[in-house]
């Protein structure tokens, strides 16, 4: 809660009066001087620049962090999409698996199918809490990721051998328990390499591995539904699991190779260019990041994101979205109500996942590039709302496309800049970070346990049930949105005005306050 003018120290008045006033002075003068702004504004702040980096001149500085950008960004990012786009091809090919012929090979009766698609996020939320914590405890994403990558994949290919709905629930729940490590423990990776104003497009670029595997996936199945039925006396559907299970496993190996931990304990970077790795997240929040394990606890960090109130806003912003998003999970099956054959219904589930690639990729940027929040998450979401509308309503085969070719890239542009309001709202401690990281992406996905039932084939084409309930979850997230905006505002003018706000409401460490934080809205 804020503390009263009266309950403030003349000493903590002045000290955040003359923050006030120098990063007014500082914002003046970073756009004529944006390399001698970064190292002034750090020292009006109170923060102190390692050694090592404050005898280079503001030109050195900015040329320092570009080539350290783009290393980072050249080391990280193209393994971490492709493992992200092998997660989802092994969480959702169950949907390809189905128009392969799975559910009559396995004798799979009324909704058996649909609860085989659920049971995974049962496993799925029970693990990512844990995994995210002893993740930023151990601090060897290199070694842990890739880890859990083998263990998935080898579930995965697994699946071929079920031959009953008992065998294929076993291997489903635990699919989904191994796989909960991967998604939120890459998004706090992520945010242990990038500042606020990178990780918007960062995150996109990381979802994208999502959004291509959509893409490519139905292109993929289609092939082998297409030319490997009945090879080797192996159905479709078998050689899906056990195709992608065996490349899963494969691009693991060489994960543990490539990717780095954290930026203190990576071998690959120079002194010089370690030390900018950590300031600049120092810099950026006005508080250091992740030191090392011993700095880690692992409830700790839990106990502060289940106490802040922004924690549970975010949450029911992310579940808005995911909710509405849940129809991904199903997409060839809405596809095939257009009317074409399987193998032309899963080359039509391509288009809708390109164009969200290229439209969250644009929508991040900008937000990236703005420093705004709000707006580049609701205005996606309008788009989505009418896409369901639209979906729900009609027959015709030219609309109903239309709605699917908007109703993906509408969710998940918006989603990806809401990933990244999360680490930008919930900076500091790391653990805090993590645990909340985590927690918002378990419950946010609880959605799909239910949602399964709300595709059943009796309910083709226009899914109302389905898509009414995506409508109303959609304006849930936008109503979220425009809470978590106001809340936010709110926090700015009390922290310019030198009021810094404790306990629930803020829960930021004091001295990243001090330091002139403020929030992305």
């Amino acid at each position: 809660m804020s503390r009263p003018a009266s309950q403030i120290s003349d000493a903590e008045r002045d000290s955040a009066n003359e923050d006030v006033h120098m990063s007014k002075d500082l914002k003046a003068s970073s756009s004529d001087l944006p390399g001698v702004a970064h190292l002034d504004q750090a020292q009006a702040r109170g923060l102190r620049i390692p050694e090592i980096l404050a005898k280079l001149s503001p030109a050195e500085r900015l040329e320092l962090e570009r080539k350290l950008r783009k290393k980072i960004d050249w080391r990280l990012l193209p393994m971490v999409i492709l493992m992200y786009i092998l997660n989802y091809i092994d969480r959702n090919n169950i949907a390809a698996a189905k128009l392969a012929g799975l559910p009559g090979d396995l004798h799979l009766k009324s909704s058996e199918f649909q609860t085989a698609v659920s049971i995974l996020f049962v496993g799925y939320l029970m693990m990512q809490i844990p995994s995210n914590l002893f993740l930023n405890k151990i601090g060897k994403p290199a070694l842990y990721l890739p880890t859990c990558m083998i263990i998935w994949g080898i579930i995965s290919a697994a699946t071929a051998g079920v031959k009953n709905f008992g065998g294929l629930i076993a291997v489903r729940f635990f699919l989904g328990f191994i796989e909960a490590a991967y998604f939120p423990g890459c998004l706090y990776y992520l945010s242990c390499w990038y500042t606020r104003q990178e990780l918007g497009l960062r995150t996109a670029m990381l979802y994208s591995g999502a959004l291509i595997s959509g893409a490519f996936s139905g292109l993929i199945s289609a092939g082998i539904t297409a030319n490997m039925d009945g090879a080797q006396g192996i159905a479709a559907w078998q050689w899906l699991f056990i195709i992608e299970g065996v490349i899963t496993v494969g691009i693991a190996f060489g994960a543990n190779f490539v990717l780095p931990n954290f930026p203190r304990t990576t071998s690959w970077l120079t002194e010089e260019e370690r030390a900018l790795a950590v300031w600049r997240l120092e810099e950026d929040i006005g508080e250091d990041d992740w030191i090392d394990s011993k700095q880690q606890t692992l409830w700790y960090g839990a106990r502060l994101a289940f106490a802040d109130v922004k924690t549970y806003v975010l949450l029911v912003l992310l579940f808005g979205i995911v909710a509405s998003g849940s129809v991904t999970n199903f997409f060839p099956a809405v596809v095939k109500t257009l009317g074409y054959n399987n193998v032309d219904t899963l080359l039509l589930t391509s288009p809708p996942y390109v164009l969200t690639v290229i439209a969250s990729a644009i929508n991040a940027w900008h937000a990236d590039r703005t420093g705004e929040r709000f707006w580049h998450i609701s205005l996606p979401l309008v788009v989505a709302l009418v896409a369901f509308i639209i979906a729900a309503t009609t027959t015709a085969t030219g609309p109903r496309y239309l709605s699917m070719m908007l109703m993906v890239p509408g969710i998940y542009s918006s989603f990806v800049v809401a990933l990244a309001w999360i680490s930008n709202t919930l900076p500091r401690p790391p653990a805090k970070r993590a645990a909340a990281l985590a927690f918002i992406n378990a419950v946010s996905n609880s959605s799909s346990i239910y949602a399964s039932y709300m595709y059943q084939d009796s309910m083709a084409p226009r899914y109302v049930i389905a898509m009414s309930v995506n409508c109303v979850t959609t304006t849930m997230a936008i109503v979220a949105a425009t809470v978590m905006y106001l809340m936010l505002v709110r926090l700015n003018k009390k922290l310019d005005q030198g009021v810094f706000v404790e306990g629930a409401v803020n829960a930021l460490p004091g001295e990243a306050a001090r330091h002139g934080f403020r929030f992305k809205v």
